[in-house]
């Protein structure tokens, strides 16, 4: 039998089983099995979903139980608890320098802050701040399965808003019931506050390492003066992108040393490299241009860098003791009239 008599043959067996039905019994009774099974699978995931998603809004209760309801006027409370540096002058209201403080901050408003700057500081700290309410869902998701994986490298979840509930209203504590807090509060200061509002706050708070001086400093307009000697209204873009790296570890990338003055070559370089990633992240975030990026990715940040400069305390002591002594005096006397 040739190869077309043995097809021939062929087909008419087929054509005689499709007859008999029993093809399209089997084939619907292989799709009716394979779709229950698939119905069952999604059946099965929803309940689940809704199951684990009950456990979780559960658990997430359980650890913000104790935390008070607050009102706009507490949160607005909370938020702006911080205290400018009093400032020491001449008899002719000539500025020598700043009260002796564990913190130097000048406060400063958005209005007097380069937009290179407040770009830069979004683009690396908070990509979405306009967008979301507070938290970023799949940021969060991702932190919670870093830490339950015990991740070497941990890329955070907190959005500004969130940084500035830590800062403000909670502490450093690494827990979920802390992180559970500062979620809940996060969604509620959103609700009351303008973006302006929250950016300008989290600008005036955060601290960035040291000054020429080796004083700690806080407060985006502090930083500029006290390590470039500029306002903050006058960074240029490498410099915006220095300043908005230094929140993530101010103590590491700081160009200062403790006793004043600058640290070495090897020592301003972490701080150096942070400012490169914060450019990068400009660049991806399309804040900057190419020809921007490389420019200042080539510029010599550490030639702007502030000479030492002697404290108020070193340089006119008996002034200095004499009159926080006296401005003590007044502030007492003051206040003991308010209080009758």
């Amino acid at each position: 039998m040739n190869y077309k008599e043995k097809f021939h043959e062929y087909m008419q067996k087929s054509r005689s089983i499709w007859k008999t039905g029993k093809v399209q019994r089997s084939s619907r009774i292989t799709y009716d099995v394979v779709w229950n099974i698939i119905l069952l699978i999604l059946v099965v995931g929803f309940i689940g979903s809704i199951f684990a998603g009950a456990v979780g809004a559960g658990y997430f209760a359980s650890l913000v139980k104790d935390e008070p309801i607050r009102s706009k006027e507490a949160m607005a409370e909370d938020i702006y608890n911080y205290s400018e540096t009093s400032k020491l002058y001449f008899a002719d209201n000539v500025y020598f320098g700043d009260v002796r403080s564990d913190i130097q901050r000048e406060e400063t408003t958005l209005e007097k802050i380069s937009p290179t700057l407040l770009d830069a500081v979004i683009a690396t700290e908070d990509q979405y701040f306009t967008e979301h309410h507070g938290v970023v869902p799949k940021a969060i998701l991702r932190a919670v399965v870093q830490e339950a994986t015990n991740a070497s490298i941990q890329t955070g979840g907190s959005t500004l808003t969130q940084q500035l509930i830590k800062n403000q209203i909670l502490t450093n504590e690494v827990s979920f019931e802390r992180k559970a807090k500062e979620i809940l509060l996060a969604l509620r200061l959103e609700k009351f506050f303008e973006k302006d509002e929250i950016l300008e706050a989290y600008l005036n708070i955060i601290p960035y390492g040291r000054n020429s001086s080796g004083t700690n400093i806080a407060g985006i307009q502090t930083a500029a003066n006290g390590i470039f000697g500029i306002s903050a209204d006058e960074v240029n873009l490498a410099q915006a992108a220095y300043l908005a790296g230094l929140p993530q570890s101010p103590s590491a990338y700081t160009p200062f040393l403790s006793t004043g003055g600058l640290k070495d070559e090897a020592g301003i370089q972490p701080g150096i490299n942070r400012m490169k990633t914060v450019l990068n992240r400009m660049y991806e975030a399309e804040y900057i241009t190419k020809e921007q990026y490389d420019e200042a990715m080539a510029y010599d940040i550490a030639a702007d860098f502030k000479e030492e400069e002697s404290s108020p305390i070193e340089k006119y002591p008996y002034l200095t003791y004499q009159l926080e002594s006296e401005a003590k005096e007044i502030i007492k006397n003051q206040l003991l009239k308010e209080d009758g």
